[in-house]
């Protein structure tokens, strides 16, 4: 079956950097786009960024532009995110994704996507 398990998490200060991890299993990781959301107690799940299955194509909240990066190893089946200039705005429970539809390309909307990591927490603060 699908799985998906983020790592990288921790603790940063701002202006400080993470690099988030997701090791995809169980589906043919070059056949889908995926996402990162995250979810900050209280709030909605929200999608950060999004990349296509070659990799080519990528797209962010506006929060994150020029801070975040995207990227994917197809061949180690391995989704990244590259997060510098952290802020503590930036704190929440971070999440990878994998759309539905082989056909799709990148997705913003939670409903997209059918399988979830179990995330891992990312906090930044002084």
């Amino acid at each position: 079956q699908v799985q998906l398990v983020e790592s990288g998490g921790g603790l940063a200060q701002p202006g400080g950097s993470l690099r988030l991890s997701c090791a995809a299993s169980g589906f043919i990781f070059s056949n889908y786009a995926m996402g990162w959301f995250r979810q900050a107690p209280g709030k909605e799940r929200e999608f950060v960024a999004g990349i296509n299955r070659e990799g080519s194509f990528t797209r962010y909240t506006d929060s994150v532009k020029g801070r975040f990066t995207i990227s994917r190893d197809n061949a180690k089946m391995t989704l990244h995110l590259q997060m510098n200039s952290l802020k503590p705005e930036d704190t929440a429970l971070y999440f990878c994704a994998k759309v539905k539809s082989e056909d799709a390309g990148t997705r913003e909307m939670p409903y997209s996507y059918d399988s979830w990591g179990q995330g891992t927490q990312a906090t930044v603060s002084a």
